[in-house]
Parts: C-alpha cells; structure tokens; sequence
C-alpha cells in the first residue's frame, strides 16, 4: 500500500521548509508519496483557498497543514474545509500555547497538532529584514531545530500516522498526534553525552525566547531607532543557539556517538550511533 500524505503550505514557518523532506530522506521510499500544495508567503483567503481546493483534488489518507499562528482564521478554516471532505488533518506551527481559548480548541477538537515551540518568528521589519537576513535567520532556525531533536520527533510522530494507514486505519480511525514541542521533549534520547545534551537543550530555550523579542521588535515597540536593535538582537540570539547546537553536534562525533535514524525503503525506521557501522 502507498500512503498519500498531503502538506498544505500556508506562509512560511522553517517546520514547513522541511516538513515532506524529513519523511522521505533519500526519496527512496516506496511506501508513501507526497504532495505540496502552498499559499505562497501570504495567508490571503484567495490564496489559502487555492492550497485546499488543490488538497481535495489529491484526496490525500492525511494532510499536514503547516503555517505561522495556526489559530488565524486563515490556517484554521483550511484544516476545517479539508476535514469537511474527509481528510484527516494535522497542525504544524509555531507557538500558540499563550492563546489559550484558541490552544484550548484545538486540544479539544480532532486535529493533531505538533506545537513547535522554537520555531519562532522572525523580526520582519523592513528597516533590518532583506532576503539576505530573512534566509540566514531561517537557516539558523532549521539547523536548531534538526540538531536539538524537534525535527526527529516531528518525524516520527507523522512516521507513526504513516505506520496506522498502512495497516488499514482511516478517517476517524486514525490516532492523530497531540504534541508541544518544548525543549525536553526535544532533545529527549538525542544525545549520548551529557554536555551536548546541555548545550541542545539550551540551544532550544535560546530558540523559544526569540519570539517574544521579535514579537515586541515588531508589534510592541515604535520608532525604528528602538526596534531594530530588538529584532538584530533577536537574530543574534537564534546565531548564537545554532552555533550550541553545531558545538553539541561535535561533541557528539568526537565520542563516535551521533544517533542516526534513517527510513529504509518500506519506511522502516532503522537506528545507528558508530559512524562505521549498519543501522538496525
């Protein structure tokens, strides 16, 4: 059986630069295929609509919906129209666990959800944010949140889903995650020295804390010559967590321990640590 797994793209969040990719590494796997369908960088309701009409045709066994701020009006009436036709749906974004009516819905609703709590927004002010800028932060923030763990369990979490079709779950039937990404989640059984450990999961806190400096940077503060220090401070703070991680990564080869989990051809999930060895 070859699973169909849909990801509706609504804007941009670094989980959805990567989103298809962790689940089929190699793009060998024989069992699943998937398809992307994106709103571009905006979540216009012309554009969003575009996404989920697109999703439909595809009648995918289950669809990952990936956006900043997953409880706008936007993200949330596309999983509610692609549930409308029978599609299971799962939500990535980024922190909304301080919404708490909003959080409080979606716990309660029959989405999944995967909250990544680091993956946080940039400081988009015109005055500091160019391409330049804007593809360094995320580069810095995908790495972050590969090398701390969060990408690992995400992938996972939907290997499982992938898993349930294949013996024949649909619909309803399927048991959806329900996850908040934070830091000891994150790095939980992700590292075989205690230091990287420490640097990891400092790295994923450094990572959390960006949002509210980009946050007040961008809705808080007025007069360019106050916010832009706040949004370049921001970015420096998610530079100096993917230079922990990368430290943690050493860390981690020079005791011959980095934990590898690669799919096999059958979407098996296979595990190694020993560079020269098999995985199993």
């Amino acid at each position: 059986m070859v699973v169909k797994v849909g990801i509706a793209k609504l804007g941009n969040i670094a989980s959805g630069v990567m989103a298809e990719l962790l689940l089929d590494e190699r793009a060998d796997r024989e069992d699943m295929e998937t398809f992307m369908a994106t709103s571009g960088t905006k979540l216009q309701e012309n554009d969003i609509a575009r996404v989920v009409d697109n999703m439909k045709a595809w009648a995918p066994d289950f669809c990952i919906v990936v956006s900043p701020n997953g409880v706008l009006p936007g993200p949330k009436g596309a999983r509610e129209a692609l549930a409308a036709a029978g599609i299971p749906c799962i939500v990535i974004t980024d922190d909304i666990t301080s919404k708490k009516d909003d959080f409080a819905a979606l716990k309660e609703s029959a989405f999944g959800y995967i909250i990544m709590k680091a993956d946080s927004m940039i400081g988009a002010r015109r005055e500091f944010l160019d391409p330049k800028e804007m593809s360094d932060f995320n580069g810095n923030l995908v790495k972050v949140l590969a090398l701390t763990g969060a990408f690992s369990k995400l992938q996972i979490a939907l290997d499982e889903v992938i898993d349930q079709v294949k013996e024949g779950k649909k619909g309803a039937d399927l048991v959806l995650p329900k996850i908040v990404m934070t830091s000891d989640k994150a790095v939980a059984n992700e590292f075989t020295n205690p230091y990287a450990y420490a640097k990891g999961r400092a790295a994923y806190e450094i990572a959390q804390a960006v949002a509210g400096q980009n946050v007040k940077g961008c809705f808080m503060t007025k007069g360019h010559e106050n916010y832009t220090p706040i949004v370049s401070s921001a970015h420096e703070m998610m530079r100096q967590a993917m230079l922990l991680c990368e430290e943690a990564r050493e860390i981690e080869k020079a005791g011959d321990g980095v934990i590898r989990r690669p799919h096999k051809g059958d979407g098996t999930r296979v595990e190694k640590k020993e560079l020269i060895s098999k995985p199993w």
